[in-house]
């Protein structure tokens, strides 16, 4: 853990969440890491000098980005051994999340230099509290692939997962991607939010279909999208009629107790339920 002094933080690397729209949005201990650090590693410099202009900071950005990753942490590492305070950030939110800096983050715990973490806003945790979707459980993908046929296959590996699942998605392929989840996904509930924490903040709750005949009809939204997508819904068991003929279907080839058996497991229905209605059944109409 790093340790700060009262004129200065301690040497380390420090990875600082920055605001995901409203500029307000960053503690105060994240303000005085990034005023007092020695350095601070940003994806761009140009994003990261309006906050700095708008909290007052006059402190020395340098530029750490996923083209320049593998020269400059060597010369980070350098720094960082010689006892240098070090701040990370990403254009926004909670950097890591879809932003460079996981191999700095693995080089500092592999070669035993302090690291800690401020945390603060993030897009993910965001939209899923708006989402009014289920939080106990859930998986951050990040980007889906460009092309569809791509992005079904990586729906396909996730479709089981037994939580709500969060996408991060371009504006302008977002009615084709929500189609593709409604195809490999079935037809969720879900939540499209963007402009998170903005003057124009919204979130459009639905079905899959809906939402994707929504933006293919109106075109692509403003702003940067978070899209939430529910758990898999249980799949409701066959009553009545229709539970009748799978019954009678399966007694052409099967046993009353084997029917029973069989439908009570791929149903979830009560297997005394099943076998008494079996029985009725096969011994017809009285």
């Amino acid at each position: 853990m790093c340790k700060p002094s009262p004129t200065k933080p301690g040497a380390g690397l420090y990875i600082v969440a920055t605001p995901i729209g409203n500029a307000r949005d960053i503690t105060l201990r994240a303000l005085e890491i990034l005023r007092g650090a020695d350095v601070v590693l940003c994806e761009d410099t140009r994003v990261t000098s309006k906050l700095f202009s708008y909290h007052q900071i006059t402190n020395s950005l340098l530029a750490y980005h996923d083209h320049n990753a593998r020269q400059m942490r060597p010369v980070i590492m350098e720094r960082l051994k010689n006892g240098e305070s070090v701040a990370l950030v990403s254009d926004a939110g909670t950097p890591l999340v879809s932003d460079p800096g996981y191999r700095l983050v693995e080089a500092c715990a592999k070669q035993g230099v302090p690291l800690t973490t401020l945390p603060g806003a993030s897009s993910v945790l965001s939209a899923l509290v708006l989402s009014g979707l289920p939080t106990d459980r859930f998986f951050f993908h990040g980007f889906l692939p460009n092309k569809s046929g791509q992005r079904r296959k990586a729906l396909g590996e996730i479709k089981a997962v037994p939580g709500s699942l969060v996408f991060l998605e371009s504006a302008k392929r977002l009615a084709a991607s929500l189609g593709d989840m409604a195809e490999v996904l079935g037809d969720r509930p879900a939540a499209v939010t963007r402009e998170l924490t903005k003057l124009f903040e919204e979130v459009r709750r639905g079905r899959l279909t809906e939402l994707a005949r929504h933006y293919s009809e109106t075109g692509p939204p403003k702003g940067e999208v978070t899209l939430v997508i529910g758990p898999p819904e249980a799949e409701q068991a066959p009553e009545g009629e229709a539970l009748d003929q799978i019954i009678l279907a399966a007694l052409e080839t099967g046993t009353v107790k084997q029917v029973a058996a069989e439908l009570a497991a791929a149903t979830g229905l009560p297997k005394r339920q099943i076998y008494n209605r079996a029985l009725e059944l096969k011994s017809g109409p009285k």
